[in-house]
């Protein structure tokens, strides 16, 4: 087997590895075994364990279905397109969830392991995206397009309805919804009745001075 192809190999196996059994239960020996190859030829490509780890991590971080998502997600927010932004968001995140929860499980165990280095690395790949993401928001704020005063509320709203409903169906198995378009269509909805500003709202700020005037003369 070529050298790309068994490294392909191993770092497919290590993620199954490690799904089920988390970074402190997974050995180098069992990742070999279950990969048909002798524990040498782990350490052929990765000096350690943990190197092992990270580059499982980058290997799902950087595939190349993420970096098109990502080109989708900045399209969005070239177009000022808060509910496609937040619809390929929650799309892509059910996708993720349905092609397999290995990874999820993965970044799981490490959370309730406190593997620290493991979730550094992972925090460290992500900034750059939640970044963008909070600049994006915080633009459309002061743009008056959203009501939301902190970035941070949208974006953990947004993330955690469709974060809990992937754990409770793939993980924990709760009966779905619906199917995943609906339930995107859903989250997406109840988001943007959210976020979007009221006309209402601001027929009664713009009255609230006349109506204490009023009270005031009588």
């Amino acid at each position: 087997m070529a050298g790309t192809d068994r490294k392909h190999q191993l770092l497919e196996t290590a993620l199954d590895v490690f799904s089920r059994q988390g970074y402190e239960g997974a050995t180098t020996k069992e990742i070999a075994a279950a990969a048909g190859v002798a524990e040498a030829v782990i350490f052929r490509h990765f000096p350690t364990k943990q190197a092992l780890y990270n580059e499982v991590l980058d290997y799902k971080l950087q595939s190349g279905a993420l970096n098109a998502w990502l080109t989708d997600l900045q399209a969005c927010m070239d177009r000022d397109d808060d509910e496609g932004l937040f619809r390929a968001i929650v799309s892509h995140m059910l996708e993720s969830f349905r092609a397999g929860a290995r990874f999820e499980r993965m970044i799981l165990f490490a959370a309730l392991e406190g593997h620290e280095l493991g979730l550094a690395h992972l925090r460290q790949h992500s900034q750059p995206f939640f970044e963008s993401l909070h600049s994006y928001v915080r633009r459309r704020h002061a743009a008056g397009a959203l009501r939301a005063r902190k970035a941070q509320h949208i974006l953990m709203a947004l993330f955690g309805m469709v974060h809990h409903y992937g754990q409770m169906t793939e993980m924990f198995g709760f009966p779905r919804g619906g199917s995943d378009e609906e339930m995107a269509d859903a989250f997406v909805r109840i988001l943007m009745d959210g976020v979007r500003p009221r006309c209402e709202e601001a027929e009664a700020r713009s009255q609230k001075p006349e109506a204490r005037s009023s009270k005031d003369t009588r």
